[in-house]
């Protein structure tokens, strides 16, 4: 930065130029708000930002074109509101982090970079080994180091523990010491049926119209990309996601809760608040969303059973993820504890459809808007692979490929953990496996469908109902000391026609494997 003075000696006038190096703030593509870390004290006259568009990122996998576009012009939108604010940016458009921080370095001699913690472990290291001043992470409300003094000498770490001392501590839904609404959560009146009617009664989500910044970094991914393209589903700058988040908790939120677990064919997005995304590269933090949403509950307009179960979702959840990640990395995330090893099967990757009605469904979604809500990730397409034996790392990596609101720190505890069980139970007290009963009391979809859900032997046997009873008799010795699947376990074993199921999975994975189911 050049800076111009001028002072006056009483026979003339002295002109000076300072050359003045710039600290330097370096804002990774996941920590887009100006209140996060190293930015927040950032001002245009002290601090010019570095922000590096990496196109061996951008090349490493094959993202969901929506994942890819959806990253890349927030980033580009990010850029130039600060540049609006008043600040320099170089946006480098690098081979790698590594190259753009190099080139960075070279051009603009700053006197310092600064960076807030990253978000991955690789991008940690990365900056480890980088010349920069790292700032303490403040996009989540439980910082690592905090989550320690919770975890202390317990034996177990259990997210409802967890969810409930992040009550306490952060006041959220409390009446003193006593939980807003005399309990601490509302489960059992949240995990209702899709209604039999009424399945338009859930408001569109707003779309946002794409303008030339969008066109262009869409011609930028695409090669590297699938999935539909993207038609305004999800916004890419802090206005619009606030616009989300004011829509969601005046629209949405007052019934979220009843139907929180249910699925329809008719509606992908429900009642869900479609904020994943933007929380995930920080448009949005996790404490004005929840604010928001207890404001709403305080003021009458939210039922307690909606408020707590979105809450839970927020300070509970996803906060408990993201700490049992950096707790366990990283080599929690080759962890293969039921030997699991079946290729990914080809009807995640493809474009024929499959017979499965709710398979289907899930997977159009996913190809449709990159995204596919809780229920749908666990029960469904979470289920299905654990219970066919699919590679773990195969399943966290199409994962991540396919989501919009995909990180690494997001789907390696909850695939490896949660839905497969591949830790042997560090995160889960139990594997999260379902037959068709659960798909049809929860869904739509079993009605008109070519399988029965009702059958575990034959032709027209549910795959998921078969394949439940195959993993469980598969797996009986891991899981028959497990108090809370042992039931399964012995009933599995008692079936009078335990070798016929086993023949009908084989037949139903083969199938599978081949491409045909």
């Amino acid at each position: 930065m050049v800076i111009e003075t001028w002072s006056r000696h009483p026979e003339v006038v002295v002109r000076t130029i300072v050359l003045v190096n710039l600290q330097t703030v370096w804002v990774f593509g996941d920590q887009l708000n100006r209140e996060i870390g190293a930015l927040r004290l950032a001002r245009p006259h002290t601090h010019q930002i570095l922000m590096v568009e990496s196109r061996a990122k951008v090349a490493s996998r094959r993202w969901h074109i929506q994942r890819a576009h959806f990253i890349v012009t927030s980033m580009r939108r990010f850029a130039q509101e600060l540049r609006e604010e008043g600040f320099s940016v170089d946006y480098q458009r690098a081979d790698s982090m590594r190259d753009g921080v190099k080139r960075h370095q070279e051009m603009f001699a700053p006197s310092q970079i600064s960076v807030t913690e990253p978000n991955s472990f690789a991008a940690r290291e990365l900056v480890a080994s980088l010349d920069v001043h790292v700032e303490i992470s403040d996009q989540f409300l439980c910082h690592p180091s905090l989550f320690e003094e919770f975890a202390g000498s317990r034996k177990t770490i259990k997210m409802e523990d967890f969810y409930r001392w992040q009550r306490k501590r952060l006041n959220i839904l409390m009446d003193g010491d006593t939980p807003a609404g005399g309990q601490w959560n509302f489960d059992e009146e949240n995990r209702e049926p899709p209604p039999k009617t009424g399945h338009d009664r859930w408001p569109q989500p707003v779309y946002a119209q794409l303008d030339e910044i969008d066109t262009e970094v869409m011609r930028d991914v695409s090669e590297t990309t699938w999935g539909a393209a993207p038609d305004g589903t999800w916004v890419t700058n802090r206005s619009g996601a606030l616009e989300r988040l004011s829509f969601f908790v005046n629209e949405l939120l007052p019934m979220f809760g009843e139907h929180e677990d249910a699925m329809l064919q008719s509606s992908w997005h429900l009642a869900h608040s479609l904020l994943s995304p933007y929380l995930n590269i920080g448009l949005l933090l996790p404490g004005e969303v929840v604010s928001a949403a207890q404001e709403a509950f305080r003021s009458g307009k939210v039922p307690i059973n909606s408020a707590e179960g979105f809450i839970r979702q927020v300070i509970g959840w996803r906060e408990f993820m993201w700490n049992c990640y950096w707790r366990w990395m990283p080599e929690y995330k080759d962890l293969n504890a039921l030997q699991a090893t079946r290729p990914l099967p080809p009807l995640f990757t493809r474009s024929k459809p499959t017979p499965m009605r709710c398979m289907q469904s899930a997977i159009e979604h996913v190809h449709d808007r990159a995204y596919a809500h809780h229920i749908e990730r666990l029960m469904v397409l979470g289920n299905f692979a654990l219970i066919s034996g699919v590679n773990p790392q195969q399943f966290t990596t199409w994962m991540w490929n396919s989501f919009i609101d995909a990180a690494e720190w997001v789907m390696v505890p909850n695939v490896i953990g949660m839905s497969q069980f591949a830790d042997g139970g560090m995160l889960a007290t139990k594997p999260y496996a379902s037959g068709g009963a659960y798909i049809d009391r929860m869904s739509d979809h079993c009605k008109g469908c070519v399988f029965d859900r009702k059958k575990r032997v034959g032709e027209d046997a549910c795959p998921f109902t078969v394949l439940y009873w195959d993993f469980f008799l598969r797996h009986a010795e891991v899981f028959v000391k497990n108090p809370r699947v042992a039931r399964q376990v012995r009933a599995g074993q008692q079936l009078s026609d335990s070798d016929e199921v086993r023949e009908t999975a084989r037949v139903i994975l083969a199938r599978l494997d081949s491409g045909d189911l």
